[in-house]
């Protein structure tokens, strides 16, 4: 198998269990995908219609 094969097979599993995922986990996955703001954004959206449970409440700033 090539890489581009071994690739799609990462990022299949990848949205099977992208729900499970601990948000730091989702975060540094995303990170990792997008290269300028056009994905990025363009990934948000697929990610956030495939899986509502993914929109997380913003990360507190400081403890209350």
């Amino acid at each position: 198998m090539d890489e581009n094969r071994f690739a799609s097979l990462l990022g299949h599993a990848a949205l099977k269990v992208w729900p499970d995922l601990p948000r730091e986990a989702q975060e540094q996955l995303f990170a990792a995908s997008v290269d300028d703001g056009v994905i990025a954004n363009s990934l948000a959206v697929f990610l956030h219609d495939r899986h509502p449970k993914t929109a997380h409440p913003p990360k507190p700033t400081r403890i209350a």
